[in-house]
């Protein structure tokens, strides 16, 4: 068991490890030519979504602390219709009549899953629900930039995570450095718990890189709409590993909102 509850540090790692795998592969591998980019737009642009992906990340992490990996990935099923609002209402794009409509058994399934969650914390909840509305602030952000910018996913990520990480880095240090250095003097394994970390690092860069390309190639509201579909993956497998308990009222709410997501 890793223990270790330091959601700011493990942000911090991932975004580090991005920030190094886009530089290995467009300035060392050379797999993909760098974009050049203005330092204003840097700032005016890929600042603000670097703000808004590491308070999505820290959101998400803080939330798995309170409740389990199925209710949070559920509530994650939100993120289409709050990204479908905040178009409308901010960007002022209009939709279909039907992707109002499915909009209905997504949050419906949402409010049947969160009302029958045997594992219910309101400080998990909210901070899953944020998170939400961060996920879809970036997407939209992202495909503003990768539509606009003609970026490719992983110069995103090139100029995204060392911005994040420098946002991330001095709060991470401040409020949790020293708790990360007693968790490292008292764990009886602590490199190897080191290697298990980073190598989430890995993975996240391989998640950061996925996620721009998937937004590159559709739009924000179909990339979160597919993502819906790791939810029923991520239940199972919350109950399989973790033994998170479900009730039957609570599959049925996931379902809805699963069928929400397809229609």
């Amino acid at each position: 068991k890793l223990d270790f509850k330091f959601p700011l540090s493990v942000s911090c790692v991932h975004f580090i490890c991005s920030s190094i795998g886009a530089y290995l592969v467009i300035k060392v591998l050379k797999l993909k030519p760098l974009i050049a980019v203005d330092p204003e737009d840097r700032w005016k642009r890929i600042f603000p979504m670097s703000f808004v992906f590491c308070i999505n990340i820290v959101l998400g992490n803080v939330s798995l602390r309170y409740i389990p990996v199925s209710f949070m990935q559920t509530i994650k099923s939100f993120t289409p219709a709050t990204t479908v609002f905040l178009q409308w209402l901010v960007w002022r794009k209009y939709f279909d009549r039907r992707i109002w409509a499915s909009l209905v058994p997504i949050v419906g399934g949402i409010l049947l899953t969160s009302v029958t969650e045997l594992s219910f914390n309101m400080f998990g909840f909210c901070a899953a629900l944020f998170g939400c509305l961060a996920t879809s602030t970036k997407t939209i952000l992202a495909e503003s930039l990768l539509h606009g910018y003609k970026f490719d996913s992983i110069n995103t990520v090139y100029y995204m995570a060392p911005f994040a990480t420098m946002i991330l880095g001095v709060p991470a240090l401040l409020l949790e450095g020293n708790g990360v250095m007693d968790w490292f003097h008292a764990h009886p394994a602590p490199w190897a718990a080191l290697i298990i970390i980073f190598s989430s690092g890995v993975l996240a860069f391989c998640l950061n890189f996925s996620i721009f390309y998937v937004i590159h190639s559709t739009t924000a509201v179909t990339f979160n709409v597919a993502g819906n579909l790791k939810v029923a993956v991520a239940v199972l497998i919350s109950w399989l590993i973790f033994r998170n308990p479900i009730s039957g009222l609570n599959a049925v709410g996931c379902g809805i909102t699963l069928l929400g997501c397809t229609f």
